[in-house]
């Protein structure tokens, strides 16, 4: 990838900071304001990058997070300390995921710094913040003169896009106005490099075992989609005819409409069909995906690593041989290349029971039944369409939306790993600043919700208009099914009255509507109405029985409370 600069002459800091944002693809920066980064929002809003405003630090980084699993790379901007140590549990959960996000944050001038002034926000350590940053970025630096800033910069940004991490850049106040020279163009190797030799070990053994198997199966993973590989998994599907399912946190990475395509795994938390497709079969090619333990059903998953070949980003496992800097796209293509010019493969296609059955029997609605998980989600899967991005929130909102059904790539995005509750009200403003042309779709508990419900002002406010699903349990499900005890108890709001409190006169212009669903048919009103306002936010709170929950919640439930008495 090579980026021109738009203009030549000369530059400052901020404003070379902001056209490299705007020249690997950020539109859009989150943010909140303090006075240590007012003259860089300046800066972003004098550019063709658009501020956005959010209500806290925490919900500025999960729309990041969100709008960079879609555009590639998001950016966030926060003042000194209060501001980036509010963003921090944002930036770790995008470090954990391989989220592309650029933390940016002003700073005290240079010269308060080297006269160890005391200042408001400021801790007395004025490293303290890059070097907690430093744990969770895979560069955190605080730029250190106008001559030296511009390198800075490209590295940090380099390194974000090339790991698909999160990076942190702190910017003294000083330095945002300081002349510096103008931006070069910019040169992105996005591919860490793998070496030739250990590559062609690793891909020689694992198309041994590949050929030499009955039943392959694909697990496609996350990674594929970080590292921009859906070409290359496309292919080795097409030509190999093998099944693939996903875990949880790898849903969506193809069009679950593929007829390859069998469903999620999560060991005995999935469906018997896609738990025997993998757990019987002699040769399970892990392409990108985590074994973690909520992907893998907290560890109920039987998956002998003697049958396993596990491609990561930049490793390769292959029973108990390990192949260091082996690039994730460099070994699919080698495994693909290798196995057509061997034109031996045993991999033949074999019967395949497609998850996109699951919309082949119609949902008949009872319409004085009261509504249940169960029921619900069935529901809603006849409810989406190409258009939609699922965005489900940790707890039982993740493992029952794992069964819907995603009509295109990257249309489910959730938390499965790291897990922070109340990622997806923010996350919506994200996917619909991200892509304005598809429409989230977010499924959260009342519990989650509470975490961030201010930002549904920034959702109205932004213009953006997900369908909001405010699943209404009274409390913290999967706290209760795991060890329950009066903290799992929560205040009850009048959910469905809070965007007419956060939208304000929004609702004149038609902006958004909320209701409440309490059986199957006032769920089937709201759904109608959904589909007739598409660009109206609707917000639909489900009262829901407070011991209903999915079986794979309760399964979940069991086997952490069995790892909790260890």
């Amino acid at each position: 990838m090579s980026v021109t600069p738009a203009s030549t002459g000369s530059t400052t800091v901020g404003a070379y900071l902001v056209e490299r944002l705007r020249e690997v693809g950020v539109r859009h920066v989150f943010g909140v304001p303090g006075d240590y980064v007012l003259g860089l929002m300046d800066e972003i809003v004098a550019s063709p990058v658009a501020f956005v405003g959010t209500c806290n630090e925490l919900n500025a980084g999960y729309a990041a997070d969100a709008y960079a699993r879609l555009n590639g790379v998001g950016a966030v901007c926060v003042t000194y300390a209060v501001g980036g140590f509010s963003l921090l549990n944002a930036v770790a959960g995008a470090y954990a995921e391989r989220v592309s996000v650029i933390a940016i944050c002003g700073g005290p001038n240079r010269s308060d710094r080297d006269e160890d002034r005391l200042l408001h926000h400021t801790l007395g350590d004025y490293g303290v913040q890059v070097d907690v940053y430093a744990h969770v970025t895979q560069v955190s630096v605080c730029l250190s003169s106008a001559e030296a800033a511009p390198d800075e910069i490209d590295d940090a940004i380099t390194a974000c896009l090339r790991h698909r991490r999160p990076v942190f850049i702190e910017v003294p106040a000083d330095l945002v106005a300081a002349p510096c020279r103008v931006p070069e163009p910019l040169s992105l190797d996005l591919n860490p490099p793998s070496d030739p030799e250990v590559l062609a070990e690793a891909v020689e053994e694992a198309v041994a075992m590949i050929e030499s198997a009955q039943a392959p199966v694909v697990l496609g993973g996350v990674e594929v989609h970080r590292f921009g590989l859906h070409d290359e998994l496309e292919r080795f599907l097409g030509t190999t005819g093998l099944p693939m399912a996903t875990t949880l946190m790898d849903k969506s990475v193809i069009a679950e409409t593929h007829p390859q395509y069998v469903g999620v795994y999560s060991g005995a938390l999935s469906e018997d069909y896609v738990r025997r497709t993998v757990e019987d079969s002699d040769c399970v090619i892990s392409l990108g995906a985590w074994m973690s333990d909520i992907n893998l059903g907290v560890y109920t998953a039987r998956i002998d690593v003697g049958r396993l070949i596990q491609a990561g980003a930049d490793r390769v496992r292959i029973k108990r041989h390990y192949f260091d800097k082996v690039f994730l796209g460099d070994f699919i293509r080698g495994l693909l290349e290798t196995l057509v010019r061997n034109g031996k493969m045993n991999v033949r296609p074999r019967p395949t029971r497609p998850a996109r059955r699951s919309l082949d029997a119609r949902f008949e609605p009872q319409a004085g039944d009261p509504v249940t998980i169960e029921r619900f989600y069935d529901r809603v899967n006849h409810f989406l369409d190409d258009d939609s991005v699922v965005l489900a929130d940790a707890g039982d909102s993740f493992l029952c939306a794992g069964e819907l059904l995603m009509h295109e790539e990257v249309g489910f995005i959730c938390q499965a790993f790291y897990c922070s509750i109340g990622f997806t009200i923010p996350g919506a403003l994200g996917v619909g600043l991200a892509e304005p042309a598809r429409r989230p779709i977010v499924f959260v508990g009342d519990g989650a919700f509470q975490m961030t419900a201010q930002e549904l002002s920034t959702v109205i406010r932004e213009g953006v208009a997900p369908v909001i699903f405010l699943m209404n349990n009274r409390g913290y499900t999967v706290e209760r099914v795991i060890h329950d005890g009066p903290y799992n108890d929560i205040q009850n709001w009048r959910y469905h009255a809070l965007p007419e409190v956060f939208g304000g006169e929004a609702l004149q212009a038609g902006a958004y509507w909320s209701c409440e669903v309490r059986t199957e048919g006032e769920l089937e009103e709201a759904l109608a109405r959904a589909r007739r306002e598409p660009r109206a936010l609707a917000f639909v709170e489900v009262h829901l029985d407070p011991e209903d929950c999915s079986a794979a919640l309760k399964r979940l439930g069991q086997a952490l409370a069995e790892q909790r008495a260890l």
